[in-house]
């Protein structure tokens, strides 16, 4: 069977002006299986469809902040850095995919991107909008360790590729889902109730996650399961 090939949105690098890649998304899609393609990033739809068609199946990566414009808020101070170019792209590639019915992996902004296209809203910063919980979920390095627990719902992809009530996760992330898209279900919340992944229904895959399985899936075979899943699904 032929190895499926699959786009991977690149990180962006303002200050060097550069778009650049972890490799623990390249290697977790090689490991298992997999051709990972870092994409340009552009903004030229025709490009867009061009990729969108191309390739087998898309992750999308982690990163900056979503312009809260985007679910109809005023940009605030607690927001950090934004990439218009990114949340074009996304925007548009997106869209496609999920007409297309690509198999598709998100990522910390990944899941936050998915919900906010489909009609969801973010926290822009956790620690000043949700003061009631105590949970820390922006961890100092390694990120390879993971500092609290997910309760993964049944009845979910999530729940199928795992086969787990509870995962000990990483987090290193500032927003978050504050009101969840119609067109998404739960798949795992953290114990102050922010929902920590996501699955779209009725898609052949559409999984997104708040932690970063690309830092340890070597160390964490349920993580690494998210790639072989993903990337079975992209063939």
């Amino acid at each position: 069977m032929a190895k499926p090939m699959i786009g991977v949105l690149p990180l962006y690098d303002k200050e060097k002006e550069s778009y650049w890649m972890l490799p623990g998304y390249m290697k977790g899609i090689e490991d298992a299986g997999g051709i990972p393609v870092m994409l340009p990033l552009t903004t030229d739809e025709e490009t867009i469809v061009k990729i969108a068609h191309t390739f087998d199946g898309f992750l999308f990566t982690g990163g900056q902040d979503i312009n809260p414009e985007l679910y109809g808020e005023e940009l605030n101070e607690i927001c950090g850095e934004i990439c218009i170019e990114r949340d074009l792209m996304e925007s548009v590639l997106f869209k496609y995919v999920i007409e297309l019915d690509k198999p598709t992996l998100g990522i910390c902004r990944g899941l936050q991107l998915f919900n906010v296209l489909l009609g969801g809203t973010l926290y822009q910063d956790i620690p000043t909008q949700q003061r009631e919980s105590q949970m820390k979920h922006k961890q100092n390095p390694p990120y390879t360790e993971p500092v609290h627990d997910v309760y993964i719902e049944k009845d979910t992809l999530l729940y199928q590729i795992l086969q787990i009530d509870t995962l000990k996760v990483n987090s290193y992330h500032h927003q978050g889902i504050k009101d969840i898209s119609r067109q998404l279900v739960p798949a795992a919340s953290a114990c102050d109730g922010l929902v920590e992944a996501v699955v779209m229904p009725n898609k052949k895959f559409v999984l997104a996650v708040q932690w970063h399985p690309e830092f340890n899936y070597k160390l964490d075979d349920s993580n690494f399961k998210l790639f072989l899943e993903f990337v079975r699904a992209c063939n």
